[in-house]
């Protein structure tokens, strides 16, 4: 069928050629349209539901809010993992889904089941769906800071919030706009309780009179002179002065009782739980681009910078927006760095062609063939919605050497059918399909086994599936393109390009070097093949040795150009502290030469996608280009200085990626490559035990550093309500919390409408009367028949340690334990960890530990790739055996692979690198293009012997050992040229991955690496061991 195929392409070249430029036409149009990003987006299909419930401590949210969402969202098909985050004020439930689910199917389910538990919640407690976005979509964040003074941070927040956020919103691509920091204007009404007591006012009667001051109406229209008048009654709170003239009743005298004469009114800032600061100069206003899940991530950023451009115009005088966080320049670092790689290894790959061939139309042939196949893969990378990012990229990268073999190997063979038939016009395309028919349907096949043989790295899920998949999926439509036009194009091509003076191969001199080289060793090998086998066999089981020195990573590290600093606070830090605490900070990272702009947060911004505790720094480090950098300097390097400079008595640092570790987040919670969760009852008991893991793991060999979140470590001031005094007052539960609440916490009671602006207005008493626990105790209450009793004579005050924040997943309660590592690889780290914490850490009923962060994940994918591989080699030997039709040759092919590991073991070993899944796929990948080399050589050897043997059936003689050596000795002797060069070409196009530097060449460099490693092993062992096995086999 291959053959009918090759002969038809020869014959209808026109149509060939024609479909060709069609591929090429439609290839340019997917490349110029295929969206780019920078890595593939690895995080989970996620929900989020956030439920402000203003003013109420962690412990009240989980009861009332958190924990009935979570065990509600259990049960929410496909659901994976419920996570719940309890907060002052705020609760944030998670909901992970499985990979195969649709974001929006997801959101549709979580909402059908928030509606069966939302009429069971508080009715201050508002549930709502965050954005149809991930922490990972935080791709573009600015700062807004005023260097003239004219403007204070609530008047900055304010144009964030009414102006710059509605219109970044309207770009496409982007989910939400949220605003960080700053401060925002709230209109405060401090009642004075002894007046409350003189009028006899109770407060709910304030907080009454406040809301009805507060509202417009309509009332229908008038008709007058032929026109119609809409009528408007107004009454909108808009400033001060209308809070204050609020009337309450009219007192004893008859005179109007406003709201002035019993409270004070101020304009001040509303209770804040997240800071900005900007290069430890002071605070700053943020603003988060949160990118729609599965946007591209490029064109969402020109357009957000385009709009901000325009935007400017409109901002006052001495405002400037300053860009602290921009994904685009790592995407187009990443892309560009890649795109550099594939024209090197073209380049490379083209002089292979010349320097063996010795004839520049015949490279040519090879040389255009391969951009066709190229952009073949980008056709169907774009039909898929595939985006071109350092993963699809590298697919055709590490393809380009194997893509170019089929051309190879069939203009090699040509060159020998032209050394026996010289080329005339007449029998040109003859010459030319005869040639290509008798390494075609070989040629074709293997190339077929590369392509194939990726099929398994499919099988990978979660993470590592959605970090590798667009990589076997070019890789994959690459190799198909080219085995596709090794058995079409590439003879038409041969058949234009081929013609004027062709060296013969024995006076090429590289050739000639070449065969002066292999011929003595072949002789040898020939004249004692036993010997042979039992010294490959030798090298073999040496050559896993390395195995055992080798640790394991779940991916390797990818430098993204910019730094994140994640230091972890002890809880119960005053808002105050942490402004202090990030300044200082800031001001330090900032003094380093290398660091472009330090743009720091602490808490959390004003969106669902962000469930940062007070504790918890994030300060995004946007680092010089690399060319501006101190010689010598490198990110580990820089990590190590900043480490050494930031040091906090009560900081833990860590000094992360900013966009891994937010997909690490996201999906385990974990933002260490290490982490421990301890699931149980009781907090205080999940707090001892993570103190003592602390404790075990800071002296395991590799711990760079170790801290146990304190679940219990924060502080509250009990009010302990006593139901019998209560009683006595004629005063109930809710009576009493009601001015607890209001009185102490402040109630936002409404919001003024300023224009399109809207500020709370917020009710409590002045806070001389709330400033301690003695104060409290004091603190008055009229009840509803007038008396006047203080706060101690109905409740207990007093202080007890508490929750500070609340973590569940899957409705347990949890305390987590953050373990960065350095020096050390993963696996074996968490092997040494395990073992100290089953030794010294026992677990009382009820509680369990969980191994997490990056860990999971390789655990993973290890389980996976133990059946994936082995799958790959039965596919491949079903694959062989359609061609070869005999077990034999199938069973020799399929000994190269144990000596193409050797190669690929030791080059790992030399170069330090880790098991991961990047190698794991290095090694899939290996195992096609290895038993390509054999394929060929065995090719060789079957013509060579039947040759041998129609010539003894014409002499009439029986085939003798030494013909048979001879026959063997020449079929491999005088191929060595295209074998030499399929393995050159794939092993020089893979060395500018292997060698290059910059954004993304940390996971190409771990999948060429066993490549390049393995081909070197498998030339050897194609030239040598084959033949000796070959020969064996045809002597029984």
């Amino acid at each position: 069928m291959i053959e009918g195929i090759i002969r038809w392409s020869v014959q209808n070249r026109f149509f060939v050629l024609l479909a060709t430029l069609i591929l090429v036409g439609i290839g340019g149009w997917s490349l110029k349209n295929t969206p780019v990003d920078a890595i593939p987006d690895l995080s989970d299909v996620q929900v989020i539901i956030k439920t402000s419930y203003p003013g109420q401590a962690p412990q009240v949210v989980e009861d009332q809010v958190t924990y009935p969402l979570t065990t509600a969202m259990l049960s929410v098909p496909g659901a994976v993992t419920v996570r719940g985050y309890s907060f002052f004020g705020d609760s944030y439930v998670y909901v992970i889904f499985d990979e195969d689910t649709d974001a929006y199917w997801a959101r549709s389910r979580v909402l059908e089941y928030l509606s069966q538990v939302a009429p069971t919640l508080p009715p201050n407690a508002r549930p709502q769906l965050g954005p149809d976005a991930t922490g990972v979509g935080w791709v573009y964040l600015y700062a807004l800071v005023d260097r003239t003074g004219k403007h204070d941070i609530s008047q900055l927040r304010s144009l964030q919030d009414w102006f710059l956020k509605y219109e970044l919103q309207t770009v496409p691509g982007v989910s939400e706009v949220s605003a960080l920091g700053g401060m925002v204007k709230q209109y405060q009404v401090k009642v004075h309780p002894d007046k409350l007591r003189a009028f006899n006012i109770p407060l709910s009667h304030i907080q009454m009179a406040i809301q009805r001051g507060n509202q417009e109406v309509g009332a229908s229209v008038v008709e007058m002179a032929e026109a119609e008048y809409m009528v408007r009654a107004s009454g909108y709170i808009q400033g001060r002065e209308d809070l204050a003239n609020i009337p309450l009743g009219i007192n004893v005298k008859g005179t109007p009782l406003l709201l002035k004469d019993v409270a004070d009114i101020d304009v001040g800032p509303q209770m804040r739980r997240g800071i900005a600061e900007l290069n430890g100069e002071g605070e700053a206003v943020g603003g988060i681009v949160v990118m729609r899940f599965g946007e591209n991530a490029q064109k969402t950023i020109d357009g957000v910078k385009a709009k901000l451009e325009t935007l400017k115009a409109g901002l006052p005088e001495g405002v400037e927006i300053v860009t602290v966080y921009d994904r685009s320049g790592l995407i187009e670092r990443a892309v560009e760095n890649l795109w550099h790689k594939l024209l090197e290894e073209f380049i490379v790959v083209a002089l292979v062609c010349v320097v063996f061939l010795f004839h520049i139309r015949s490279s040519l042939v090879a040389i255009v063939s391969l951009p066709v196949g190229i952009l073949t893969a980008f056709i169907v990378m774009h039909l898929q919605g595939l985006n071109a990012n350092i993963m699809s990229l590298g697919g055709i990268a590490i393809a380009i050497g194997a893509m170019i073999d089929g051309a190879i190997v069939m203009i090699e063979n040509m060159h020998k059918h032209m050394e026996r038939t010289p080329l005339t016009n007449e029998n040109r395309w003859q010459v030319v399909a005869e040639s290509a028919a008798e390494v075609g349907p070989a040629l074709f096949f293997s190339l077929l086994i590369i392509t194939v043989s990726f099929v398994p790295v499919f099988t990978l899920e979660a993470q590592e599936g959605r970090m590798f998949s667009p990589l076997a999926f070019t890789k994959t439509y690459a190799m198909a393109a080219s085995a596709a036009l090794a058995v079409t194009l590439v003879p038409v091509l041969m058949g234009y390009f081929i013609r004027g003076k062709v060296l013969p191969e024995h006076k090429n001199p590289l050739n000639r070097a070449l065969i002066a080289v292999y011929m003595p060793a072949l002789k040898v090998v020939l004249n004692h093949p036993k010997t042979t086998l039992a010294l490959a066999l030798v090298v073999t089981v040496i050559g896993f040795w390395p195995v055992s020195k080798i640790g394991s990573e779940f991916i390797p590290p990818l430098d993204e150009g910019d730094l994140m600093y994640m230091p972890t606070t002890y809880p119960g830090l005053s808002i105050g502290k942490a402004r202090e605490i990030l300044q200082q900070t800031d001001k330090l990272i900032a003094t380093v030469p290398e660091v472009k702009s330090v743009f720091g947060k602490i808490g959390r911004a004003e969106t669902a996608t962000d469930p940062a505790p007070l504790t918890m720094i994030e300060t995004f480090i946007q680092l010089k280009p690399r060319d501006e950098w101190r010689e010598g300097m490198t990110t580990d390097a820089l990590k190590k200085e900043l480490d050494a400079l930031v040091k906090f008595p009560g900081l833990t640092n860590a000094w992360v990626m900013p966009i891994k570790t937010r997909i690490d987040m996201l999906a385990t919670g974990i933002k260490t490559p290490v982490g421990i969760k301890v699931a149980g009852p009781d907090l205080k008991q999940i707090e001892k035990i993570g103190r003592r893991l602390e404790q075990g793991l800071k002296d395991v060999p590799g711990t760079a550093s170790v801290y146990s979140e304190r679940v219990a470590g924060g502080r509250y001031i009990k009010v302990d309500i006593q139901r019998e005094k209560a009683a006595r007052y004629g005063l109930n539960i809710a009576d009493v919390q009601q001015v607890v609440a209001t009185a102490i916490g402040g109630m936002n009671v409404t919001q003024t409408i300023e224009g399109l602006e809207r500020y709370p207005v917020n009710l409590r008493y002045p806070q001389d009367l709330r400033n301690s626990p003695e104060q409290l105790a004091l603190l008055p209450i009229v009840t509803t028949s007038g008396q006047r009793i203080a706060l101690a004579d109905v409740a207990n005050v007093y202080v007890e340690d508490g929750p500070p924040a609340i973590k569940s997943e899957n409705a347990r309660l949890n305390g987590w334990t953050f373990v960065d590592i350095d020096g050390v690889d993963l696996g074996s780290y968490v092997q040494n960890a395990m073992a100290v914490v089953a030794d010294q850490v026992e677990l009382p009923t009820g509680y369990s530990l969980n191994w997490s962060g990056q860990y999971e994940y390789m655990l993973r994918a290890k389980e996976k790739l133990i059946y994936v591989v082995p799958l790959t080699l039965a596919i491949i030997i079903v694959l062989l055996y359609f061609n070869f039709r005999s077990f034999a040759e199938v069973a020799i092919i399929m000994g190269t692979l144990p000596l193409a590991m050797v190669g690929s073991i030791w080059l790992m070993y030399l170069l330090g690198y880790n098991f991961s899944v990047a190698v794991g796929v290095g090694f899939i990948a290996l195992a096609g293009v290895a038993v390509e080399i054999g394929v060929i050589m065995l090719v060789y050897l079957n013509q060579a012997y039947r040759h041998m043997l129609e010539e003894c059936e014409q002499e009439g003689v029986e085939p003798r050992l030494e013909t048979l050596r001879h026959a063997v000795l020449h079929g491999a002797g005088l191929r060595v040229r295209p074998v030499m060069m399929t393995a050159a070409a794939i092993i020089v196009g893979l060395l500018p991955i292997m060698y290059g530097t910059g954004t993304g060449s940390e996971v190409m460099s771990r999948i060429a690496a066993p490549m390049v490693g393995g081909m070197l092993s498998a030339v050897i062992l194609t030239l040598l061991v084959l033949p000796a096995v070959y020969l064996l086999w045809r002597k029984h």
